[in-house]
């Protein structure tokens, strides 16, 4: 014995109206059909559920037994239909990001925010890393997007150049380059340097390598923690920290934040968004057509 979603609509919409002529009225249907589906279901059920009177028609104690379930059952079913029709549309559902630098202040902050406002029901979930770590999160499926820093990724699919952000340097507010404005790269020729192994800091070590042509004089310490534990190190005195501007935005005591420059200004690097080609999440068609609305594509690539 089987019970369609049609005949419990109807029947809810029967014990809302309490008469059977309202209740076709409301259905679109004639009283005779709304009340033989009503018989043909009792029938089947083996149960009376209304009480059909000269004043209406009421739920018997069964009927309203049956009518809470089905009310239950219809309402699970409206909610998981609206949810999958907004999941296919890419405006509910879980997007995985990987991201590589802080986000404090910048591009990527301005972009998850405008996203989040377009599309609230998605859920974003934020997986920090190296370069390699989110790569290989992208090529195993467990991440739909990452934004690494330009150049360094070893990434054969689909990817959208973005942003670009400035490199500064977290000093301790007592240290001798403080009072140097601009910073040059040759200036942190002698300097005791931290480095995060997460996010750009893999990135940003081949960077002043690059500028100063040699690493033996470097003095560069790698630490496995999240930025703001290396900004506690600065303002303690340990050292003095490469990073990217989207970290200077919060305050930590003792530390003082100065821009890196080069021959031709302030120093930056470019930052590239990336994911596989046939991604089967509808959220990233979406947070897609925001990065290219954001920042238009002009090599001519689809």
């Amino acid at each position: 014995m089987s019970v369609d979603l049609r005949e419990l609509r109807w029947a809810i919409t029967a014990s809302r109206h309490r008469s059977l002529r309202q209740a076709a009225e409301a259905l679109h249907v004639r009283q005779s059909t709304l009340s033989r589906m009503l018989r043909s279901l009792e029938d089947r059920l083996g149960v009376v559920l209304f009480e059909r009177t000269n004043g209406g028609t009421h739920p018997t104690p069964q009927g309203q037994e049956f009518l809470d379930s089905a009310r239950r059952i219809v309402s699970d079913i409206e909610e998981i239909t609206i949810r999958l029709k907004t999941q296919s549309r890419g405006e509910s559902g879980r997007l995985t990001i990987g991201v590589h630098a802080s986000l404090s202040v910048g591009n990527l902050r301005a972009t998850l925010i405008e996203h989040h406002q377009r599309f609230p029901d998605v859920v974003m979930h934020l997986v920090d890393g190296s370069s390699d770590h989110l790569i290989s999160g992208l090529a195993n499926c467990e991440i739909d997007i990452a934004f690494l820093v330009e150049g360094h990724a070893k990434w054969s699919e689909r990817s959208l150049n973005v942003w670009s952000e400035r490199v500064v340097v977290a000093l301790p507010e007592q240290h001798v380059l403080v009072e140097r404005d601009p910073i040059e790269w040759k200036d942190l020729m002698d300097a005791k340097l931290l480095l995060p192994q997460r996010g750009p800091g893999v990135e940003l070590a081949e960077l002043l390598l690059a500028k100063l042509g040699f690493a033996e004089r470097c003095n560069m310490t790698r630490h496995d923690v999240a930025l703001d534990r290396l900004l506690t190190l600065v303002g303690a005195g340990c050292g003095a920290l490469l990073a990217l501007e989207g970290a200077t935005s919060v305050s930590y005591p003792g530390v003082i934040f100065r821009e890196i420059y080069d021959a031709g200004g302030p120093a930056r690097v470019g930052f590239r968004a990336h994911w596989r080609k046939e991604s089967g999440n509808p959220s990233l068609k979406r947070f897609l057509d925001l990065l290219y609305q954001r920042y238009p594509d002009l090599s001519g690539a689809t």
